[in-house]
């Protein structure tokens, strides 16, 4: 497309102000890797959070968002579970706090304050940063995809996706390498107010040009409502009838069956806690414990704009691009339905500033994404095994080519990746399938240990990358039984049982973690779950010390909470297709449950404060005493 001189200079003004202010920012975080990866623990909750939410809010998620609610309507506030969304809820109610308690940088060194530093330890830390890396790695290619495609439909130079990918990136880079986690935050909180203002526009923009009646004769029977049976029962036939093929390959025809594998799938990697990423580095990075809470409550809420976006491009998708996708036939492109409405709706300047904050978008993932990645790299393998003793000014130039690496390595996996989809279901059901297992043992149970993490985390990485491979042999022996291409959802119990039961067995047939270890990670932390011996034990030095007895509280608290986000989705989604009554009962809940939590988790949790966060030390703390 043609852009106009306004539009390419107002993209052309926010580049540039976004890397000048990296290299203002450079001084700053390079005085230590504490400073370059954590902003040093002085960045107020309420902008982490923000930071956190357009981290979140990234263009290949919003191409595949508004894929879901195109085709799915209503009933695709359901499938971000997949990612799970809710991970946040169980985030704000207790792990957030519980990780923070332990005061370090990354989360290999959080293993130090479970296992100790013993040989199972240093596996354990080791697997966690193969882990990590992976991730890292994996989002960058992900990334690559979306934005790619993205900016080959928009920039008006006849590039290649990936070469625009390339150049984003590198751009991109530029000013995360230089300002560390200063520079990430405060671009993204500039980020995030770019797109919610675009989400609101792109909204008024769908109610001005869509009436409900219109929608209604565009889309199936069904599409407009939340709840479904045990089949999805959405017909596209009388509309565009090759989007029943793309329901097909998606495997979701069987939709309760899909949501209670999500569910499923979503508890257990939610149990598991805060993966090696841009949200642990936000966690660690919060001034307490309570503060970290909240900085998770805020991260709900700063995304419900979004879905402003995701409804307005879907609507006016439905509306005016249909004829497009009803001649493209079986091989459409659901990823360009958000290209065509930028393109087609937006007037010159307005045009300039939502590009403007969709680049950002991918810049606010990709700068995360990067900074997290880099720190375990220097943190937990540079300065661990190479450069223990090394200067700060070192390590912050070892931040620098760690960064460069992971970019680099993102571009090369970004190149062989087939589509958005793939990246994305890779990443959230397979990848995360094998870290899902060790990691809510660590949590729940005393007797777990770092042999048994290190068995677990390692199958369980093996697994999910192995798994695609099994299939396809499996369905070679047994054609008529497995057809189709293998689905990383359906794929994720058989990866979490493999993994915990290695764990398990690795765990049992080796020794405890030592005692001392153990009850220091206790007494700062006070997790719930199976610590009854070790909660003995502290109690006999110690009878001042009390269990953590919240176990239904906060199980109370996820589920009204999840109910609570779940109406930040679709409250603006019923706005956007003007389904008012749906909008009212979203309200009213929204409301409801707002109060609940307030009285059962925010006032609970200002009175665990003052007790936590004042009197009890952070297991790193309790180590360096030591």
């Amino acid at each position: 497309m043609n852009l106009s001189l306004i539009d390419i200079l107002i993209i052309a003004l926010y580049l540039v102000i976004i890397i000048v202010g990296g290299f203002l920012l450079s001084r700053k975080a390079s005085k230590n890797i504490q400073g370059y990866f954590l902003s040093g623990k002085t960045v107020p909750w309420y902008l982490l959070g923000l930071s956190c939410a357009s981290s979140s809010f990234d263009i290949a998620g919003t191409m595949w968002f508004v894929y879901i609610i195109f085709v799915y309507g209503m009933k695709g506030a359901w499938l971000p579970w997949m990612w799970p969304t809710f991970i946040t809820i169980f985030h704000m109610v207790f792990l957030a706090k519980w990780m923070r308690r332990s005061g370090v940088m990354t989360g290999a060194e959080w293993l130090k304050t479970r296992f100790g530093d013993d040989r199972g330890s240093q596996l354990s830390q080791l697997s966690i940063v193969i882990f990590a890396i992976i991730a890292s790695i994996g989002f960058l290619s992900y990334a690559f995809v979306g934005i790619g495609k993205f900016a080959a439909t928009f920039l008006p130079w006849e590039l290649s996706p990936n070469a625009y990918a390339v150049i984003l990136m590198l751009i991109t880079a530029t000013y995360v390498v230089a300002g560390g986690m200063f520079s990430v935050v405060l671009t993204d909180i500039l980020q995030w107010f770019f797109l919610t203002i675009s989400s609101v526009v792109i909204a008024v923009i769908a109610w001005i040009k869509v009436s409900p009646e219109k929608l209604k004769s565009m889309v199936p029977e069904g599409w407009g409502d939340l709840f479904f049976g045990l089949h999805l029962n959405l017909d596209w036939s009388e509309h565009i009838a090759s989007v029943n093929e793309s329901i097909a390959s998606d495997g979701w025809s069987l939709f309760s069956v899909v949501i209670m594998m999500m569910v499923f799938k979503g508890i257990l990697i939610s149990l598991a806690g805060v993966a090696p990423n841009f949200d642990m580095q936000r966690i660690l990075a919060c001034k307490s414990p309570r503060e970290s809470s909240l900085m998770n409550f805020l991260i709900s809420i700063a995304l419900a704009p979004r879905w402003l976006m995701i409804g307005g491009i879907a609507v006016l998708g439905i509306v005016y691009y249909s004829p497009d996708m009803n001649s493209g036939g079986a091989e459409m492109d659901f990823e360009n339905i958000l290209p065509y409405v930028m393109n087609n709706f937006l007037p010159a300047g307005l045009l300039g500033i939502l590009l403007a904050g969709l680049i950002s978008a991918f810049m606010s993932t990709f700068d995360s994404t990067v900074n997290a990645g880099a720190a375990y790299i220097v943190n937990d393998l540079y300065k661990k095994y190479f450069k223990p003793k090394a200067s700060d000014k070192e390590y912050v130039l070892a931040s620098y080519a760690a960064s460069f690496l992971l970019v680099a390595a993102g571009i090369f996996f970004g190149l062989m990746a087939k589509d958005i989809n793939q990246a994305m279901q890779w990443i959230v059901s397979g990848l995360y399938a094998g870290y899902a297992g060790p990691n809510i043992l660590k949590w729940y149970w005393w007797r777990f240990n770092g042999i048994g993490y290190f068995w677990g985390m390692i199958s369980g990485i093996a697994a999910a990358l192995f798994m695609p491979k099994l299939y396809q042999i499996a369905a070679w022996i047994m054609p008529e039984v497995l057809s189709g291409e293998f689905s990383p959802l359906y794929g994720f119990p058989f990866i979490v049982l493999i993994s915990i039961t290695v764990s398990i067995a690795a765990s049992l047939l080796t020794k405890p973690e030592d005692e001392e270890v153990l009850k220091r990670f206790y007494k700062s932390v006070r997790p719930w779950g199976f610590w009854k011996p070790v909660y003995e034990k502290v109690r006999q030095e110690d009878p001042a010390v009390e269990a953590n007895r919240d176990f239904f509280r906060d199980m109370v608290n996820v589920f009204i909470g999840t109910v609570w986000q779940l109406m930040l989705i679709t409250l603006p989604l019923y706005m956007v297709i003007q389904n008012w009554t749906g909008a009212l009962i979203s309200c009213i809940i929204l409301a409801g449950t707002s109060v609940f939590l307030k009285f059962n988790w925010y006032d609970h949790l200002e009175k665990e404060s003052k007790y936590f966060d004042s009197q009890i030390p952070t297991v790193k703390e309790l180590i360096e005493k030591e």
